[in-house]
């Protein structure tokens, strides 16, 4: 029986435990995780601006309940953080070095986090999983801190900031509330990833909802008051400064890779994959025959979406499983590619983004995402159906 440990459980460490508990009847999997639950963070700005937008059992999934159709000598969920790996003795460490878990294939897939979902000095927001196990208290404590601020300063025009400001701005005005919200680009234009045509959109609708946008303009220093706790936001050029109830940052991520070997790091602190998702370690001789494979935001693949996770789970799932059963022939490679695909809700009415080359109408994001952020499919994620 071949036991293989997965450290992560998101959009990418869930559906390969599937995938393999599915397909090959001997394996054993046991998968770690800090959390007992999955969190939908596809609908992360609208549960964090609105905090009656859905019940937190809509976005917080048991992990164990999924997996409760297999065999239970197929599988094992353990709590805990991973905190070690030894490559030669093949085992994976947890909480400290308090337990160790034997593996003959080792998958990480323990992701990305974000400056606001660890800040340790203010209210954590939560965009990701944190490392914790008390995602629900986070949550609320985040909808809290977010709904009695009066002025809130949002770092960062991606995707996540420009959903967030939408989503605040709409849930005041629909409560009667006053919030004066500034969403900061260090670019020329918010959404830069989009066409120009996309970005227009975007800030047409937040302009309408009352955020007031500032372009190529850069957050360089955020600094909280320890008795008030008001915010001083700098911007760069003139050293212009903002104060806040409120700050958010949303720019970049961070990689939890605490307990990984620096020798499957990068400069950047991501793993580095082959095209069949296998860990390269800084020996290509010996990273050859290392039985240790990586998907999603972890890797050096720098698409780090929840639906490219999931693409990496289905290639990295099928080596595996020919690794394990020892089949020959042709074997996956995952490839990102380079084309944008994203639908970006500006509140609940309306939105842009960019599919297949085009800027979709509005009434097309409001239908695809807009109306409920997908909450709709967190069950199949954490299912994976």
């Amino acid at each position: 029986m071949s036991e293989v440990v997965i450290i992560g459980a998101s959009f990418a460490g869930i559906p390969i435990a599937h995938s393999l508990l599915k397909d090959i009847p001997s394996i054993k999997i046991t998968l770690i995780n800090p959390s007992p639950t999955f969190y939908f963070t596809i609908a992360a700005p609208r549960i964090l601006a609105k905090r009656d937008a859905f019940k937190s059992e809509q976005y917080l999934l048991p992990i164990e309940k999924e997996f409760s159709r297999y065999p239970k000598k197929s599988f094992k969920f353990i709590q805990g953080r991973a905190s070690a790996i030894d490559v030669s003795a093949k085992t994976v460490s947890i909480d400290n070095n308090t337990r160790t878990i034997p593996f003959d294939y080792l998958v990480i897939a323990s992701g990305s986090t974000t400056a606001s979902t660890i800040e340790k000095n203010a209210t954590p927001i939560p965009f990701k999983q944190s490392g914790s196990n008390n995602m629900k208290t986070l949550i609320h404590n985040a909808q809290d801190r977010i709904n009695t601020a009066q002025n809130i300063v949002i770092g960062g025009a991606g995707p996540i900031g420009v959903e967030l400001a939408g989503e605040i701005a709409e849930a005041a005005r629909l409560a009667g509330r006053k919030v004066n919200i500034t969403l900061v680009s260090a670019s020329y234009r918010i959404l830069p990833m989009l066409k120009p045509g996309g970005s227009m959109a975007a800030e047409k609708l937040l302009l309408a909802q009352g955020v007031n946008v500032l372009t190529s303009r850069k957050v360089t220093g955020a600094m909280q008051n320890p008795d008030s706790g008001k915010w001083t936001v700098t911007l760069d050029m003139d050293g212009n400064k903002l104060d806040a109830d409120l700050y958010i940052p949303t720019t970049g991520v961070l990689p939890n890779n605490d307990f990984i070997p620096v020798e499957f790091l990068d400069e950047n602190g991501w793993v580095v994959v082959d095209k069949e998702l296998r860990v390269k370690g800084r020996s290509r001789s010996k990273s050859a025959s290392l039985p240790i494979f990586a998907a999603g935001d972890i890797t050096n693949n720098s698409m780090r979406l929840s639906f490219k996770a999931q693409e990496q789970a289905a290639v990295l799932a099928s080596n595996l499983k020919a690794d394990i059963q020892g089949r020959g022939g042709k074997r996956k490679a995952y490839d990102q590619g380079d084309k944008i695909m994203m639908v970006v809700p500006v509140g609940s009415t309306g939105g842009t983004g960019l599919i297949f080359g085009w800027t979709p109408w509005s009434a097309m994001v409001k239908m695809v995402k807009g109306k409920d952020f997908l909450i709709s499919k967190a069950q199949e994620a954490v299912a994976a159906k």
